[in-house]
This record gives C-alpha cells, sequence and structure tokens, in this order.
C-alpha cells in the first residue's frame, strides 16, 4: 500500500497547469465567500470559481472513473449495477410514478362523480316535481300546489344539505344556461351576485295551464357540503376562477385566461392516518365546468373550477378491492405471495451473482500475481485453480506455459548459437570463394551466386594456371545449408591442391575430375555427391578443354549460335574408379563461355513451366555483345521474371567468361 504522501505527490504529478489554475480560483472564491467580500470583483471571482469547480469536478470524476474501472472486480459490479439493479429500480420508479398517478385519477374520478352524482339527484328532484304538478288535481291552489312539492326536500337533508325549492315564472335563467327552447338544466352555477357564489342548480320548466313555471333546486356549495362528497379522500378546495388580463396567467381555458380567487375548503376534513410507511398521499386535481352568470346578467358557459384534494393509496385500494367481494383476501395474498417469490428470486440472483463475481476476481488476480513473479523472472510458480471450469483451465495452461518457459529459453540459446555458426559458416563460405580475378590476356570473367539459405551449396572458382592458363570450375553440391557447405569446402580444397600443382595447365581435365572424383568417393558418406564441370582455357593456342561430371552443360555462345559442353561423365563422390572424358574445341574471338547451376533454369511460372535451359541460352545470345557483368545480370533478371517471384527454391550461380 502507498503512503498518504506518496498518493498526493503522485496526484499532484499529474494535475496540468489548467488544473493548478481553476483550483487556485476555487481556493480564492471560497476565501471570498467566506470572508463576505461584497462587490463586482468578488461576485466575479465566484462566478470564476463556479465554473473552475465544475471543470475540477468533471476532471476528477473521470479520474476516479479511471481509478475505479481499472479493477475487473468493480467492473463486474458496475456490469451487475447497470444489467440487475438500475432495470429493477427503473421498472419500481416506473411502477411507483404510475401508481401515483392511477391513484391521483382514481381520487379525481370519485370527486367528479360524486359531484355529478348530486347534480343528477337534483335533476331527479326537478323531474319528479314537474310529473307530480301534473298529477295535482286543479282545484288545489299555486301556494298550496308549491308548498306539498317542496316537502319533498326532506328526504334528501344527507346528501344535498341546505337544499332549496323555488318556482319562478321568470324563464330567462333557465334560456340563458340551458338555450332557447331547452326545459331543463342541471350543473354547477357561479353567480355573481350570490352568497355563496357556487351552487348546485337544477331548472326545469312546468306547463302549467295558466303560465309557464319553472322549478328551482339549488345546493349552496359550501365547506358543509364538500364535507359531505367523496369520503375516501382527504382535504378538498373548490378553486374558483374569475377573469384576468395581466400579466402571469395562472389557468387558461380555450383562449380565455383566469386567475384563482380564494376558494372553498371542506369543514372538518383532514388526510386519513398512514396505514403503512410508504403509504405516502397523493395529489388528486380534477378540472370541473360551471355556469357563470354576471351581475349584467352575461354568461360564460364554461367557467373552469378545480377540485384540489389529496388522498391515502391505502383508502383507495379499499375503494377498489371492495368490488372483489369474497375474493378480495385470495387476491391480496396471492400479491403477496408473488412478491415474495420476486424477492427470493432477487436474492437468489443477487447471491449468484455475488459468489460468481468473486471467483472470476479471485482467479483473475491469482493470474495476475504469477504474471508478476513471471516478469520477475521466477518460473516456478504455480497457479492454485481449485475451480473446474474454464478459468482452472485457463490457469492449467497458465502454469503449462510456464514450465515450458525455460525450456524455450534453452531452445532460444541453441538457436542463436546456431544462428551464430550459420553465420561463421557463411563467412567462412565467402572465404572459399575467388577474392580476386585471373589476369589472363582477352579473358574477362564475372560470377554471380545467390544463396536460397544462409549458406549456399554451389561452388565456382577461377584458378590462374599460368599466365596464359586459366581454370573455370562450377558445382552443385548435394544438400544445402552446413553440410553442403563443409562438402563445398572440401572440394575445394581438394581442387586447388591438384590445380597448383606445377604442370598442372597441361593435366587432362578428365585426370583432374577423376582425382576429385576419388577424393570424394573416400572422404564423404555414400549420400553426398556433387555435380562439377572445370574447364581450362589457353589464350595463346584459344583452345578450351572441359570435362563435365554429371553437371548441367554449359554452352559457349559465338557469333549468335551455341555449342553444348557436355562431355564428360557422371557426379562426382558415387563410384571411385569411373573414367572421365575430356572435351576439347578451338574458341573463335569474342566468344561467351556461360556455367550455371540448376537454380537458374529450374524456376517455374504460374503454370509450372520450367525456365530451362534453351530459355537461358536464347536470353544469353540476346546480350551476348554486352559486358560480362551485364550478362550475368540479366540472366538473374530473365530466371526471376519468369518465376514471377524474388523467392528462391534453390541456390542460383551463374559464371559468363568472355574470350576475346
Amino acid at each position: 500500500m502507498k503512503s498518504f504522501f506518496s498518493n498526493l505527490k503522485e496526484g499532484y504529478s499529474r494535475l496540468s497547469w489548467q488544473d493548478l489554475v481553476c483550483s487556485a480560483i476555487v481556493a480564492l472564491g471560497l476565501l471570498v465567500a467566506l470572508l463576505g467580500i461584497n462587490g463586482k470583483v468578488s461576485s466575479f471571482l465566484e462566478f470564476l470559481a463556479v465554473v473552475a469547480g465544475v471543470y475540477l469536478a468533471a476532471r476528477f470524476i473521470g479520474w476516479w472513473r479511471s481509478r475505479l474501472l481499472w479493477s475487473l472486480r468493480n467492473r463486474l459490479v458496475v456490469v451487475y449495477l447497470f444489467i440487475a439493479v438500475v432495470p429493477i429500480l427503473s421498472i419500481v420508479v416506473l411502477v411507483v410514478l404510475a401508481a401515483r398517478i392511477l391513484y391521483s385519477q382514481l381520487g379525481a374520478y370519485l370527486l367528479y362523480e360524486d359531484i355529478h352524482q348530486r347534480i343528477e339527484m337534483i335533476a331527479d328532484i326537478a323531474q319528479h316535481i314537474a310529473i307530480a304538478h301534473k298529477a295535482l288535481p286543479s282545484s288545489i291552489t299555486e301556494d298550496e300546489s308549491e308548498r306539498i312539492l317542496a316537502a319533498q326536500s326532506a328526504v334528501h337533508d344527507r346528501e344535498l344539505p341546505k337544499l332549496k325549492i323555488d318556482f319562478s315564472s321568470d324563464p330567462s335563467l333557465l334560456s340563458k344556461v340551458a338555450g332557447q327552447g331547452q326545459n331543463s338544466f342541471a350543473g354547477l352555477l357561479q353567480e355573481e351576485d350570490s352568497d355563496p357564489p357556487l351552487s348546485l342548480i337544477s331548472l326545469r320548466r312546468m306547463e302549467d295551464s295558466n303560465a309557464p313555471r319553472v322549478v328551482v333546486l339549488r345546493v349552496p356549495v359550501t365547506a358543509e357540503f364538500l364535507s359531505t362528497i367523496a369520503p375516501d379522500l382527504g382535504v378538498i378546495q373548490l378553486n374558483l376562477m374569475e377573469n384576468y388580463k395581466g400579466a402571469g396567467v395562472l389557468y387558461t381555458s380555450g383562449e380565455k385566461r383566469y386567475r384563482v380567487v380564494p376558494g372553498i375548503v371542506a369543514s372538518n376534513r383532514t388526510l386519513q392516518a398512514a396505514m403503512f410507511w410508504f403509504d405516502s398521499p397523493v395529489s388528486v386535481v380534477s378540472p370541473l365546468d360551471s355556469f357563470f352568470v354576471a351581475k349584467d346578467g352575461t354568461v360564460d358557459p364554461a367557467r373552469p373550477l378545480l377540485a384540489v384534494s389529496n388522498a391515502r393509496p391505502s383508502r383507495l385500494n379499499a375503494r377498489i378491492f371492495t368490488s372483489l367481494g369474497e375474493l378480495r383476501g385470495t387476491y391480496v395474498i396471492l400479491f403477496v405471495l408473488v412478491g415474495i417469490v420476486f424477492l427470493l428470486i432477487e436474492a437468489v440472483a443477487w447471491t449468484t451473482g455475488i459468489v460468481l463475481t468473486r471467483r472470476i476476481t479471485r482467479a483473475v488476480a491469482d493470474l495476475y500475481q504469477a504474471t508478476q513473479f513471471v516478469k520477475a523472472g521466477d518460473f516456478s510458480h504455480r497457479v492454485q485453480m481449485k475451480q473446474r471450469d474454464q478459468l482452472g483451465e485457463l490457469g492449467e495452461s497458465f502454469n503449462k506455459m510456464t514450465s515450458s518457459i525455460s525450456e524455450l529459453i534453452e531452445e532460444e540459446a541453441k538457436r542463436r548459437r546456431l544462428e551464430n555458426e550459420i553465420s561463421i559458416a557463411r563467412e567462412v563460405q565467402n572465404q572459399l570463394f575467388p577474392s580476386t580475378l585471373p589476369s589472363v590476356p582477352g579473358v574477362e570473367i564475372e560470377a554471380i551466386c545467390r544463396a536460397a539459405r544462409s549458406v549456399s551449396g554451389d561452388y565456382y572458382d577461377f584458378i590462374q594456371l599460368s599466365p596464359t592458363h586459366v581454370a573455370i570450375a562450377i558445382a552443385d553440391i548435394s544438400g544445402k545449408g552446413i553440410s553442403a557447405a563443409l562438402l563445398m569446402a572440401s572440394l575445394q580444397a581438394a581442387l586447388r591442391s591438384q590445380a597448383l600443382t606445377e604442370g598442372s595447365e597441361y593435366m587432362s581435365t578428365a585426370e583432374l575430375v577423376t582425382r576429385l572424383n576419388k577424393h570424394l568417393v573416400r572422404n564423404t558418406g555414400d549420400d553426398r555427391f556433387a555435380t562439377f564441370f572445370i574447364a581450362v582455357y589457353d589464350s595463346a593456342t584459344r583452345t578450351l578443354r572441359y570435362t563435365n561430371a554429371g553437371h548441367l552443360p554449359s554452352f559457349l555462345i559465338c557469333n549468335g549460335s551455341s555449342h553444348l559442353l557436355d562431355k564428360g561423365g557422371m557426379v562426382l563422390g558415387v563410384l571411385e574408379d569411373y573414367v572421365y572424358e575430356q572435351g576439347e574445341l578451338q574458341v573463335a574471338p569474342e566468344s561467351l563461355l556461360i556455367g550455371y547451376s540448376d537454380g537458374l533454369v529450374e524456376p517455374e511460372n504460374v503454370y509450372g513451366e520450367e525456365f530451362g535451359i534453351a530459355r537461358l541460352r536464347e536470353a544469353a545470345i540476346r546480350v551476348q555483345s554486352a559486358e560480362p557483368s551485364l550478362v550475368a545480370e540479366s540472366l538473374m533478371a530473365a530466371a526471376e521474371e519468369w518465376a514471377g517471384t524474388p523467392e528462391q527454391a534453390d541456390d542460383m550461380t551463374v559464371i559468363v567468361t568472355r574470350l576475346r
């Protein structure tokens, strides 16, 4: 664990100059706020401190997030939170919000329905009075009939407190609120010159033999009346509205604007006590429409009212489940059981998630600790994995990997030693090739050797036997790599020991090849052999003597024609007493002697066709007048172009000799 000061020092080293400036501004802003300094400069400094604080908070959140999510355990916890907890909380919040909306709408419905039920009641009473009026005998006076009809209101004192029944011969109010030609109206009515201003009213025309009359039933909307409606709700208040033409409109209805005036509050109404801790009240708002009659007789047919109340969800639930009858308890028990099962499933899911998280993070922590041992060079540490799962297999694979690292290091050391040996062999082989060209009048020699591997199996040599004699040799050793290079070194040593003896310029090339064959048979294994071609040219007599021991025939080009040099015998290193043959021919001026290895004629094109000796010879004839170096490069390029790729399957060697 790092100390506090080391952590503080590390955190300070990560701060940029912007962070330092913002920190200083925040400190100055706090100092100004604590000292209570007032003024434009201090206010501007406090504003800058707020902006700088927001910037530092964003920086801290980013730093904290990177540190928090570095650990796999914390990442898994965050994943579980977003996969399990956040959706559940979102669903719970959505359910609670939906429940509160539904409860609010249910409360508004109960309030609206109760008020309109009272309106329907007085409308029914008015209709009964009109019917009863027709049934009365004509001998009863008008005053007696009205007294008898008004006596019916006594049975509705509880639902319609202070119900008042009047009879009028003036139908103007009915015409204003119901419209011309209508015989009845029932609803909420506001009258500007009335006290109280709001009442439930029902108007119905009664046909009389003498003159039409209107029965008027009125229930004043007072605090006492509001206390009798919607008993499942808590406090109830009716907010009245009046026209408003100023700014700050509180309520609009259509194109009209209104503001709230002192309303009517129900008396002796309080919010019921909560039945449990989450039985929080909900707000109930129910808009109501009323007719408004001003002092001057004008009518507003849609003056809004806002009935505001509150309610306990438990009381509303009781109202909802009342209609379930005998099944009410069953539904409640079923709901509780489903909730318990849900909680149990959630608990099991959480427990499973925590256990799996601990297993995963413990396995990853063990693997991380093991990598630290490997980083320190300790390959003996092993991960203890008890799980029989993919993590356990991963730990086992890690143990197998660490156990083989030492072997891999040893193999790497061996490989490096082998590369060093190959490099040494390549240097030795480069020394076996002739470093200087012979100085023979009228002879120009050029050679190119491109190895397919680090060490080539092809060999060529130029040996000056006398001031006018030069030996030209080319060979292809069986195999590749170091073994071929060793056999090449042996062949080169034997060739030079024979060619550099006195009088060797007059030795038959067949005799020289026979001696080389015996040397290879006696000093190499049965599976080792070499193809070999040697030619000795005498510039004084322009005579060329040669022997071809199983090598691809070299050819002599002169004036557009070529002559294959194919006399000799079989490869070297197979039969000890084999007798070779010498070929001899006169060389015309400006002739071109070309020797090559099989790697130059065996490249294949995309159709599987080899480059071949004939195409090599044609390519040489086309450039026969060029310098030997250009001829050699041209032949190499022709073979590579035929293959279409610079990769080589075999060593490629070519010798070009100009005999002037």
